[in-house]
Formats: structure tokens, C-alpha cells, sequence
């Protein structure tokens, strides 16, 4: 029996809103995009609207549940651009982690679950090219199992690095491969539920 959900992966360009709606008229939105998405249609968490990659869509309402509040943790890997030369001093305080401030008096000790430092960008994101790079840079590749408020911008300007890009790559075994910026991929709820290692019993 088919599903009565539909499921999107869009790779999600700069400076464009997570949402449908805004109160602000010269907001880029989701509903900007050339794409037919049907009613109920909705971003499964957010990216910021300077992030770009990897934003989940779907009419299901589980998803959002079964990803984020199922005590199971899910992998996601970013591509990240900051500013000048990273030290290898550096990425180790990364490795170890950061305490980053959520609220006023709220703070998180923000461990990756994997960073490196990488010279070719493009070989990971081939939308990766920057005019940026002509200057003091470097990327890295992290991994997360969580994702907080502007996390990974939080995380390395406290190790001296202002993030310039920040690019979501996937999320489990989901990933960006064959999807232009801007553009759409529909997916089967099999396969989406595999792909991001979903269970209705986690």
C-alpha cells in the first residue's frame, strides 16, 4: 500500500528561510523554490538562512519525532570554511570540545564526534568553490550527533576561527550526491526511512 506522506531531500541554497512563511516580504522562502510541494509540506529542524545543504522535507510529522526526540543519535556531517589557517593546536581543542552559550544561562559542552582538516573541498561538495579561498582559510569536515543553535559558528569562533561557510553534507546515509543547489529529490518513505536509519520503535 502507498504512503500517504511524500518525503524530500533539498539542497538548500544561501540566504533562504527554513519555512513557507515569513513576516518579513523580502524573505527568500522554501515556497520560492520551483517545486510543487504538496499541502503540509514541512522542514524537518532548520538550517540557518546563511547555511546552505541538506534541509529534510516531508508531510509526515513522525520524522521529526523519530530524528530528533527518539533518544537514538543520528550522524550528520558539515563542510566548513573558516576563516585563516587552523592550526593543528587548534583542532585538537575542537576535538576535545567547546562549552558554547545556548541561552543566558544555559551552556552545552559541544563535543564533535569527528573533525579533520581538509585540502580539497571540492572533491566533497563540488559547489564548494569560493572566492573566499583566495585568502587565509581553512575546511574542515565535521561530524555531529547533535545539532544546537548555530553550533559549528559557535564552536570554532571560540577557537579563534570565524566561520565564512558552512555546508551540511548528510544526515546518516542521506547525502547531497547527484542534487544541484536549489534543487529537489523526492523519495520513497522506504527509502527514506533507510537512508536516515529511521525505526518507529527507537
Amino acid at each position: 500500500m502507498d504512503s500517504p506522506h511524500r518525503y524530500f531531500a533539498l539542497n538548500k541554497p544561501s540566504n533562504m528561510l527554513s519555512q513557507f512563511i515569513s513576516d518579513s516580504p523580502k524573505a527568500t522562502l522554501l515556497g520560492n523554490l520551483d517545486y510543487p510541494f504538496p499541502e503540509g509540506t514541512h522542514a524537518i529542524g532548520r538550517l540557518d538562512k546563511n547555511t546552505e545543504g541538506l534541509l529534510l522535507l516531508t508531510t509526515d510529522k513522525r520524522i521529526t519525532g523519530l530524528l530528533f526526540h527518539s533518544g537514538k543519535k543520528h550522524l550528520r556531517t558539515y563542510l566548513v570554511m573558516v576563516k585563516n589557517a587552523m592550526s593543528e593546536t587548534t583542532l585538537q581543542k575542537l576535538r576535545n570540545g567547546v562549552t558554547i552559550q545556548l541561552k543566558a544561562t544555559e551552556f552545552y559542552h559541544a563535543v564533535p564526534a569527528g573533525v579533520e582538516i581538509i585540502s580539497d573541498s571540492l572533491s566533497y561538495y563540488p559547489y564548494a568553490a569560493d572566492e573566499r579561498m583566495h585568502y587565509p582559510h581553512t575546511w574542515l569536515l565535521m561530524h555531529l550527533t547533535e545539532g544546537k543553535y548555530r553550533q559549528i559558528r559557535k564552536m570554532v569562533l571560540l577557537v579563534g576561527h570565524r566561520c565564512l561557510r558552512l555546508i551540511r553534507l548528510s544526515i546518516e546515509e542521506m547525502d547531497l550526491k547527484g542534487i544541484q543547489p536549489g534543487e529537489v529529490k523526492e523519495f520513497s518513505e522506504e527509502e527514506y526511512f533507510r537512508l536516515l536509519r529511521l525505526s518507529e520503535k527507537d
